[in-house]
């Protein structure tokens, strides 16, 4: 059996600050994280190193949700003895 799971990455950032929101789509199920990640002012300019730390951090963040819901739903399907 196959499906479509969508994972969407929207990226907002300014001179100092990155943030990642990042959303998935999982049968039915809505998943949603944040990422931050900020540039140390003494720091160059480098707008690639923030979006990348705050997309692993999103999906860092985007895991931990996923696998709460899997032991979750583990959880109550298991039965107890």
């Amino acid at each position: 059996m196959e499906h479509d799971v969508t994972i969407a990455v929207h990226l907002s950032e300014d001179d100092t600050d990155t943030l990642a929101t990042m959303t998935l789509e999982l049968r039915g199920d809505h998943f949603e994280a944040v990422g931050k990640a900020r540039r140390n002012p003494i720091d160059p300019p480098l707008p690639t190193i923030g979006e990348e730390l705050a997309i692993a951090r999103a999906l860092s963040n985007l895991e931990e949700a996923v696998m709460e819901a899997a032991r979750d739903r583990i959880e109550r399907f298991t039965v107890h003895v």
